[in-house]
């Protein structure tokens, strides 16, 4: 059964940054899409951001310019590297396969905590 675990959150003040990461178990990453979706208390789980096997990114409006995905196919890891982060980032992180192809279960995400 693939494993996703996310890590990396934590509180940091608006402004500042965090490098999310996620590991899967397995060579699961290798051709597919994949993506970090968050969501906040209230709301919607939402994507944020999306990165090819060919290394194309996409990414929200809200985090664009902000935002950085990236992967390591070699390590099964995908990353999300976050600046000038803002009170609306806070949500909690996951990583799953991107739009276009058939999610595995949801890891226990990573909390992101942006203070004013």
């Amino acid at each position: 059964q693939v494993q996703l675990v996310e890590s990396g959150g934590g509180l940091v003040q608006a402004g500042g940054s965090l490098r999310l990461s996620c590991a899967a178990s397995g060579s699961i990453f290798s051709g597919k899409t994949m993506g970090w979706y968050r969501q906040a208390p209230g709301k919607q789980r939402e994507l944020v951001a999306s990165i090819t096997s060919y290394i194309s990114t996409n990414y929200a409006d809200s985090v664009k310019g902000r935002f950085t995905i990236s992967r390591d196919n070699a390590k099964n890891t995908v990353y999300l590297q976050m600046s000038s982060l803002k009170p609306e980032d806070t949500a909690v992180y996951y990583c799953n396969a991107g739009p276009g192809y058939a999610r595995w279960s949801w890891g226990q995400g990573t909390q992101v905590t942006v203070s004013s």
